[in-house]
């Protein structure tokens, strides 16, 4: 007998139109969202940011590869990790087959990592992936839009992270917990992983000039995990007591 509260059919569809009208006024509040970002005042990008790409050297409305608009999102790859981040790893297994689409819809969608070039181009292979990747290993622009710390930074107190303050200097030296087990499948301490964090950001390109448009961080980017949309459905939900996932090429 299961644990959980069982019902007749009858139960069941009573519960389940109950909780249609929650998921319909969810539906309904997630566009208006939506449409609360797009209404976001634009800021043009100043700085001359650099990245290097499959094709060699680019600037940000290079990125756009003929497209309005771009779609980054801030892959946790640091010069210094061996391999990328496990968890934008499940993120990006979920966004890879969408690239496509998005860019046949006037949207580039790509990953930025500081790793270097021979290091994204090596890991995107064993992955499997297509879509685009580029490096900032040498640019500003990971530090600017708030996805990298120094280390001064890092051990100097609180750091701007989604739209407020994080102090990492608590998790920084620790060898047990969730940032200790991720840095150790990245091949390196926990405040070298603990110096790059996930977001997305979100740029239009209108008239020669590149504009911000939308960014978010942490538990912003939830919406992106496509494992996590199917557990959230899932009889148990997402039923976790630890980092149960890994990369898919190493269950």
């Amino acid at each position: 007998m299961p644990e959980h509260k069982t019902g007749t059919r009858e139960e069941w569809l009573a519960a389940r139109l109950e909780l249609l009208d929650a998921e319909k006024e969810h539906t309904r509040r997630g566009d208006e969202l939506a449409q609360r970002r797009q209404e976001l005042p634009w800021v043009a990008i100043e700085k001359d940011y650099r990245f290097e790409t499959d094709d060699g050297p680019a600037s940000l409305a290079d990125l756009f590869q003929g497209r309005s608009q771009l779609l980054v999102y801030h892959f946790m790859f640091g010069p210094d990790y061996t391999a990328g981040c496990p968890a934008c790893s499940a993120i990006a297994d979920g966004f890879n087959g969408s690239h496509v689409h998005l860019a046949n819809h006037d949207v580039l969608m790509m990953a930025v990592s500081r790793a270097p070039i021979g290091a994204i181009q090596a890991y995107k292979q064993r992955m499997g992936w297509t879509f685009p990747w580029a490096s900032s290993h040498d640019d500003e622009f990971n530090y600017d839009f708030n996805v990298s710390v120094t280390e001064e930074q890092q051990r100097g107190g609180p750091v701007d992270y989604n739209f407020g303050e994080r102090d990492m200097r608590p998790f920084i030296d620790a060898t047990e917990g969730g940032a200790a087990e991720q840095a150790v499948r990245c091949g390196t301490d926990t405040a070298t992983y603990l110096r790059e964090a996930p977001g997305v950001s979100a740029f239009a390109l209108e008239d020669g000039v590149v504009y911000h448009t939308y960014s978010a961080y942490s538990r912003g980017v939830d919406g992106l995990w496509g494992m996590y949309q199917w557990l959230d459905r899932a009889p148990k939900g997402r039923n976790e007591s630890g980092l149960w996932f890994r990369r898919r090429d190493e269950y």
